[in-house]
């Protein structure tokens, strides 16, 4: 055996030694949950506000089985789950699947269609306040509207929009 080919053999040898060695390593136990992809499928809209988004993956990942409230015996379970910007009410079957939610989130950015069908209908006025309202079903889907405060000068004005930026 030359030194070339011992020299090889060599290095193949710490190589598979190595590899074995970090094959060793164990990983974390991760808990995917695809019960809720209905509803987050349902909700998502990509313009919407980061603390919705955030909130409305919580209510999506929340585990019902693993509360200390959980007990086989009851069908439903109403959950809510609260942020400073607004809140969701949840209701989950004895599986953990959301059933419904009813969502209110106050005076958070509105998307880029709301804003600009405001401003186009609306030039002089400005968005005082606004109200997001989300209606999930899993039978009958979603509802998303706006409840915006214009102001302009001493006067206001109540009107309601879809996601879209469209006049309800």
């Amino acid at each position: 055996m030359n030194r070339q080919n011992f020299f090889v053999s060599f290095c193949v040898l710490i190589l598979g030694l190595s590899i074995q060695s970090f094959a060793q390593v164990l990983l974390p136990e991760i808990k995917v949950l695809a019960v809720n992809y209905k509803y987050l499928g349902a909700v998502n809209n990509k313009a919407v506000a980061v603390p919705v988004k955030q909130l409305e993956r919580k209510a999506a990942v929340f585990d019902l089985k693993d509360t200390d409230f959980y007990e086989d015996e009851y069908d439903n379970y109403f959950v809510t789950f609260f942020i400073p910007e607004g809140k969701i009410l949840a209701a989950y079957d004895k599986n953990g699947k959301l059933l419904h939610t009813a969502e209110k989130f106050k005076n958070i950015a509105l998307p880029l269609l709301v804003s600009q069908s405001v401003a186009k209908k609306y030039p002089n006025w400005h968005i005082a306040k606004d109200v997001y309202l989300v209606n999930y079903h899993e039978s009958n889907g979603v509802t998303k509207k706006y409840k915006i405060l214009l102001e302009n000068g001493t006067k206001r004005m109540r009107i309601k929009t879809n996601e879209k930026g469209e006049f309800i």
